[in-house]
């Protein structure tokens, strides 16, 4: 094999490799999206930790999804951080 061809076969790897990672992070985050949704459908004072643990994120992860899914709106927050709560403005297939 020449320098040549090992070098295209090691770009067409890393591309794969790339591919793939991108593919397996989008459906996490969708997985962990959903799983936000649920949690909020069944209970609208769920707290950022809460939603951590069970997820199995940092509660920066779940700062992130929560505000892609208000920035989305598919939720939103009432009332303060302490004693406020989340509703579902629409669910994601509606």
């Amino acid at each position: 094999m020449t320098n040549s061809s090992k070098q295209k076969n090691t770009d067409h790897t890393e591309n794969h490799t790339e591919e793939t990672t991108q593919k397996t992070t989008q459906k996490t985050t969708q997985k962990t999206t959903q799983k936000i949704i649920d949690m909020i459908q069944r209970n609208m004072y769920v707290t950022r930790r809460e939603l951590a643990e069970a997820c199995g994120i940092s509660s920066s992860g779940v700062k992130w999804q929560l505000k892609q899914l208000q920035a989305n709106n598919i939720i939103r927050r009432v009332g303060p951080d302490k004693g406020g709560h989340w509703e579902i403005i629409e669910t994601k297939g509606e």
